[in-house]
């Protein structure tokens, strides 16, 4: 090989032509440089210690990884009257089952499917946290199963846009495994829409992100963006590092605990207009 290189060189020299740069010789030496460092720094980043791996919890089947935790929240009464969400009812503080799920992207579908799903309810006095998180595509089964483990017959869902993301996203990817729905036929509550009916047009948006600071007083720092999530949970499955996917983790368990602050707060001015309300009591 090396033969009939030298010959070709030779030819073209005879023929008076130049050897033809290649088009990274050509640029400048600093663009050089950068690039160079570029790769060096490309390269690095793919080395993940074992540490960066690590993801919160414990695995409770191949593939998934559960957390729980337990916080002292202003507590919200035995009995709620949920008749600002359009329910005619008054239900237990105990069947409310605040969820939320991480999921591979935003615009649903049969291809998009959740990797994290976040549960609070109220323990006691206490609220109590638990999140789902699939390392591995196999585990989405075994996840579906954990969590229906979670909702009894007589569960009150607490969502935000949950009606129209979160709950139909679950439904499909229980069709598609070949399971109940455990979600079916269950009271929802989706915070959504009580809270545009207060605050639309008030309010720059009715994002939960608002609400929560609006409502709570909660402004979150060094927060992961949802829309980010995705990426976070690919890139771990890639052999990247899981330090986002921790900050997803964050993420939810931020979203659950606002769930069940915004639900006390609307369910405490029920159907009026004012937005005065003590969230000490």
């Amino acid at each position: 090989m090396s033969d009939l290189v030298d010959k070709l060189r030779g030819l073209r020299s005879q023929a008076g032509i130049a050897a033809t740069p290649s088009p990274r010789q050509t640029l400048p030496p600093e663009i050089r440089r950068l690039l160079s460092t570029r790769h060096r720094l490309d390269t690095a980043r793919r080395v993940v210690s074992p540490q960066d791996r690590v993801v919160h919890g414990i695995e409770i089947a191949p593939g998934l990884r559960f957390t729980e935790a337990s916080y002292e929240c202003p507590t919200p009464p035995e009995r709620l009257d949920i008749r600002f969400a359009r329910i005619d009812a008054d239900v237990e503080r105990h069947r409310l089952l605040h969820f939320d799920t991480e999921t591979t992207g935003l615009a649903g579908g049969t291809g998009t499917r959740a990797f994290m799903i976040g549960a609070a309810d109220w323990v006691g006095p206490r609220l109590r946290l638990r999140q789902l998180t699939i390392t591995s595509l196999a585990a989405e089964s075994a996840m579906l199963r954990h969590f229906a483990g979670w909702i009894d017959t007589d569960t009150v869902l607490v969502s935000y846009n949950g009606k129209c993301y979160d709950a139909p996203l679950l439904a499909t990817r229980y069709r598609l495994a070949r399971m109940s729905n455990p979600l079916h036929g269950l009271m929802h509550v989706d915070l959504l829409h009580p809270v545009r009916r207060h605050w639309k047009g008030v309010w720059e948006n009715c994002r939960l992100a608002t609400a929560e600071r609006q409502l709570l007083g909660v402004v979150r720092e060094d927060d992961l963006p949802g829309s980010e999530a995705p990426a976070a949970w690919l890139g771990y499955l890639r052999g990247g590092p899981a330090t986002d996917l921790r900050r997803v983790a964050e993420h939810n368990a931020q979203d659950l605990r606002s769930l069940a602050g915004v639900l006390r707060y609307v369910e405490a001015i029920g159907g009026t207009t004012t937005a005065s309300v003590d969230m000490n009591r």
